[in-house]
C-alpha cells in the first residue's frame, strides 16, 4: 500500500537511521517477554484509577513513580488543580531533539453489577467458546502456551492502561537490545483524562520548562476498524449545550387543557428538527463555514479502506446521513448531534399530561476550522430566530407574562480540535516505524471523529502531534466488560519498539497546505 503523499520527507526518514532493532529482533523480543509484560500488565490493572477518587489516584501515581523510576527515568509529579500529573524523562543530549510521548492513566467510572466477573479491578482471562459467550479461564492456562485471541477483561484494559503497559515493555526490551535512542524522551501522564482533562494545560503552562519537546506521539485508543497498523494526525473537539423549552409551571392534564396549553416537548421537537434536513444536514447558517476539503485531502480521505456497507449493516441501518459522501469525509465536518432528550415519562410509567418541560442535550463535534464559541452562538440564535427569549436560567414570573415562547440555554466547551500534518516530525516516525514492521505504509488517517484532551496541550507547548492506537476496535471501551485482546496487547509493544527505535527526521518537512 503506497499512499499518495508519501514525501521526499517521508522517503529521506525511510532511507535515514534505521530502527535499532530489526523486525525478526522486536518479534523475538516479544515472544521472549510475553509472560513477564503480561504480569505487569495484571499488576497495573488492578490499582483502582476513577479520577473521582483522589486517594486512589494517588496510589495509581506512586505506583508508576516506582514503575518508571525502575525503567530508567527521573520521574516528577505534576501540581495541578485536580489530581496530579506525572512526568517521567531521560536525557541523552542537550544537541538532540525531544520526543513527548502522552499517556493516560485514569479510567471511567464503574459500576461492579454491571461486569461479568467478580470486579472490575479484579482483571481475569478470558476465552469465547461455541456458545459465543466469554468464558473466565485460570491465569496459569498462559504458562502452556499464549492464545492471541483471548482477552484481559478489567476496567482500563484498552483505555488506557493497556498502551502505558505496552510502552513500558517497549522501553525495557529496547534497552535490553542495547537501543540508544537519538532524542531525549519526556512522558506526560495524564490522570483525569476521562473528566476532560480540565487541569492540564494550566499545569503545563506553568511547567513550560519541564515538557517542552519538538514533537508529541500519543499511544492510544484501537486502529481503524480492518485492525490494520494506523497513523492518526488529529482529533474533533467538542462543545455541549442543553436547550430546555417551558410550558406550565407544573404537569396539566392532557385532557382539560389539550389543545390550549403549549407543549414543550413538541416546541422541542419542532425546533431541534428545525436545525438539521430529513437526511442529516445542519441548516443553521454558516454552520459548515471554513471547511474546505480539496482534491488533495480528499485522496487521503479515499485512501483509508472503510467498509461503510458493512458499518451500516453492522448498525441495522439503510443509509447514511448526506453531510458528505464518506464516513472520512463527513467527520472533517463539525457535527450537531442530540445526545439525550427528556420529557415527562414514557412506557409503563407514561402519564396524560403536558410537562413543564423538555430538555434536550447536545454535543457538537469540533474540527480545526472550527471557533467553538461561534458554533455554539449559531445554535442559540437559531433557537432565537424560532421566535423563543432565550435566557441561561429558570425563568421568572414575570419573564412567563411577557414571554409566549421561553428557552433556556446553557453550553460550554470542553476542548478543541487539533490535526497536524502528515509529514510534520511526529507523523514521519511513526510512520517510518511502522513501515519498518510491516513492510508497508500504515493506515493514514486525517483526522477521527472521536474527541481527546489533547487540544490544549498542543496549543501550550506549540508542537505537532500524532498517533499511534494499538488496542482491539471491540475492546468495550467506556463500557461494562472493557477488555483488550492478547493479540493486540503484544501486537502494540512489538509497534511502540518499532516506532520508538526510529530517528526523529529532522530539517523542514514538505508539507501540502491541503493537509492543513
Amino acid at each position: 500500500m503506497k499512499n499518495v503523499l508519501v514525501s521526499l520527507s517521508l522517503a529521506a526518514a525511510l532511507a535515514g537511521p534505521a530502527s535499532a532493532v530489526e523486525p525478526d529482533e522486536i518479534r523475538a523480543a516479544v515472544d521472549g517477554h510475553t509472560l513477564e509484560a503480561i504480569a505487569l500488565y495484571r499488576e497495573f490493572l488492578a490499582l483502582p484509577n476513577d479520577a473521582n477518587y483522589p486517594d486512589d489516584i494517588d496510589a495509581l501515581v506512586t505506583w508508576l513513580e516506582t514503575a518508571f523510576s525502575e525503567r530508567g527515568f527521573d520521574v516528577e509529579r505534576v501540581i495541578t488543580a485536580g489530581n496530579p500529573a506525572l512526568f517521567a524523562g531521560r536525557h541523552v543530549d542537550d544537541a538532540l531533539p525531544t520526543v513527548l510521548v502522552y499517556l493516560q492513566a485514569d479510567g471511567q467510572p464503574v459500576d461492579p453489577a454491571a461486569w461479568e466477573q467478580a470486579h472490575p479491578f479484579l482483571p481475569v482471562l478470558k476465552e469465547r467458546r461455541e456458545d459465543g459467550r466469554w468464558h473466565e479461564i485460570p491465569w496459569e492456562r498462559l504458562e502452556q502456551a499464549v492464545n492471541p485471541e483471548w482477552r484481559v477483561f478489567a476496567r482500563s484494559a484498552a483505555d488506557s492502561k493497556g498502551p502505558m503497559t505496552q510502552f513500558m515493555a517497549a522501553i525495557e526490551l529496547l534497552d535490553a537490545s542495547g537501543f540508544v535512542p537519538s532524542y531525549n524522551l519526556k512522558v506526560l501522564i495524564d490522570t483525569e483524562e476521562e473528566k476532560g482533562s480540565p487541569n492540564l494545560a494550566d499545569a503545563i503552562r506553568a511547567s513550560r520548562d519541564l515538557f517542552a519537546a519538538d514533537m508529541l506521539l500519543i499511544f492510544d485508543g484501537p486502529p481503524h476498524s480492518s485492525n490494520g497498523p494506523t497513523v492518526t494526525f488529529g482529533a474533533r473537539g467538542i462543545a455541549r449545550a442543553t436547550l430546555t423549552m417551558h410550558g406550565p409551571k407544573v404537569a396539566q392534564h392532557s385532557g382539560h387543557y389539550g389543545n390550549f396549553v403549549p407543549n414543550p416537548a413538541l416546541r422541542l421537537a419542532q425546533v431541534l428538527g428545525s436545525m438539521k434536513s430529513p437526511d442529516g444536514v445542519v441548516l443553521i447558517p454558516g454552520f459548515y463555514d471554513g471547511i474546505e476539503i480539496g482534491e488533495e485531502t480528499r485522496a487521503i480521505l479515499e485512501k483509508v479502506p472503510d467498509d461503510e456497507a458493512a458499518i451500516l449493516s453492522g448498525m441495522g441501518l439503510k443509509e447514511p446521513d448526506a453531510v458528505a459522501p464518506s464516513l472520512q469525509e463527513a467527520i472533517q465536518y463539525p457535527s450537531l448531534n442530540i445526545r439525550g432528550l427528556s420529557a415527562a415519562w414514557v412506557g409503563a410509567d407514561a402519564r396524560t399530561i403536558i410537562p413543564p418541560t423538555a430538555t434536550a442535550e447536545i454535543d457538537i463535534r469540533l474540527v480545526k476550522e472550527s471557533d467553538p464559541e461561534r458554533l455554539i452562538g449559531l445554535v442559540r440564535e437559531h433557537v432565537e430566530a424560532q421566535g423563543y427569549y432565550v435566557i441561561d436560567r429558570e425563568p421568572t414570573d414575570e419573564e412567563r407574562a411577557a414571554h409566549a415562547r421561553i428557552a433556556t440555554f446553557t453550553s460550554g466547551v470542553s476542548y478543541g480540535a487539533f490535526r497536524s500534518d502528515f509529514d510534520a516530525p511526529p507523523g514521519l516516525m511513526a510512520r517510518a516505524g511502522l513501515t519498518a514492521l510491516y513492510g508497508e505504509e500504515p493506515i493514514l488517517i486525517r483526522s477521527m471523529g472521536g474527541s481527546i484532551p489533547i487540544a490544549p496541550i498542543i496549543e501550550a507547548l506549540d508542537i505537532p502531534a500524532a498517533t499511534v492506537p494499538t488496542v482491539n476496535i471491540d475492546n468495550n471501551q467506556h463500557s461494562p466488560n472493557e477488555n483488550l485482546r492478547l493479540g493486540n496487547f503484544l501486537e502494540g509493544i512489538a509497534m511502540l519498539m518499532a516506532v520508538l527505535g526510529q530517528a526523529p527526521p529532522t530539517g523542514e518537512a514538505e508539507t501540502s497546505p491541503d493537509q492543513t
